[in-house]
């Protein structure tokens, strides 16, 4: 990857309209491209700790988000007290820091680098899904370190495709949309994507996507995330029920020494067709494992994101099959 501004061919199948170039976004991007060329000579332990760095100083100042990862922390944990959560929103802001940087050196690494920093584990499942010939359905959350697993997931097993939505700064989605296929992966945005999905899926290859984000359309389903109701995308169980592909949890650790960690959970149970509530139950059986891995890891997940914004009752009705926003992210 050069250190210029990166131009993306055009995909027939993009039909995200394009933000217009700024000067802020010409800057943002400038001081990206600036961290970026540092990194790209630092030793990984030398990142991890510019990243720390970075996110204890967000803490720091950013206190809207402080606050909002304090309130879902005391929500999520109320046994916990307010000094142990305020513990744990500090790390956690310290980790998508380090989870920033790594993501910026990873970007300047070879092959061989990525694959020589990652331990795997339970990658057999993954193997033993794609031979059913159906494509594979892979899910995590902002957990972890999921981007790095996007890349070398390509390297070891086979290039998958990614669903995400656009960054606001058009030089800045760019860049990490080189990033994340540089390794032979694709990436599918909203519009159009369920077309793009099922084609994949009908290949036999893998899809990835997120689940741990609000959803705002009346196709999301709630469930209980952390004990209270979080709207949540339909997508992966529908997409399941109608195509069989097998579902997997995958979350991607942090190591001591600057490793990593990709694991690869028991494939969920299908969800059973003919059943009315088949789709919410699956939906909440993915939720439970994800939330099984933050309650284990909790300074890994996004607390400062406003997960948890209203409650069912009064907004549920019957969903649709697909998600508007099923690539959300």
């Amino acid at each position: 990857m050069t250190d210029e501004p990166i131009a993306v061919p055009p995909d027939p199948d993009r039909t995200e309209p394009r933000r217009r170039v700024t000067l802020r976004h010409r800057i943002e991007y400038a001081g990206v491209m600036t961290v970026r060329a540092v990194l790209k000579r630092l030793p990984m332990t030398a990142v991890l700790g510019a990243g720390s760095l970075l996110g204890r100083t967000f803490h720091a100042l950013d206190r809207p988000h402080r606050r909002l990862a304090m309130e879902n922390l005391e929500a999520a944990f109320p046994l916990r007290s307010a000094g142990e959560c305020r513990a744990v929103a500090r790390d956690m802001f310290a980790h998508f820091g380090r989870l920033l940087m790594v993501l910026l050196k990873f970007s300047t690494m070879t092959p061989v680098e990525m694959v020589a920093r990652v331990d795997f584990d339970g990658d057999d499942r993954v193997r033993t899904a794609h031979a059913h010939g159906r494509g594979v359905l892979l899910f995590t959350g902002h957990f972890g370190f999921w981007e790095i697993n996007a890349l070398v997931h390509a390297l070891m097993l086979n290039p998958i495709a990614v669903l995400a939505r656009p960054l606001d700064n058009p030089l800045l989605h760019d860049l990490l949309e080189r990033v994340r296929t540089t390794t032979g992966n694709a990436v599918i945005y909203r519009r159009g994507a369920i077309r793009r999905v099922l084609r994949a899926l009908g290949a036999n290859q893998a899809v990835a996507l997120l689940i741990d984000q609000h959803i705002a359309t009346a196709d999301a389903v709630y469930v209980d995330f952390f004990n209270r109701p979080a709207a949540t995308t339909s997508a992966l169980a529908a997409l399941a029920m109608r195509t069989g592909a097998p579902v997997i949890p995958v979350f991607a650790l942090p190591l001591p020494g600057g490793r990593f960690r990709m694991v690869y959970e028991h494939a969920v149970d299908p969800p059973r067709s003919g059943d009315p509530e088949a789709i919410r139950e699956f939906t909440q059986r993915c939720t439970d494992v994800l939330e099984m891995y933050v309650r284990r890891y909790p300074e890994l997940w996004l607390w400062m994101h406003r997960r948890w914004r209203d409650s069912g009752p009064a907004a549920e009705h019957e969903r649709g099959m697909f998600p508007a926003a099923g690539a959300e992210e």
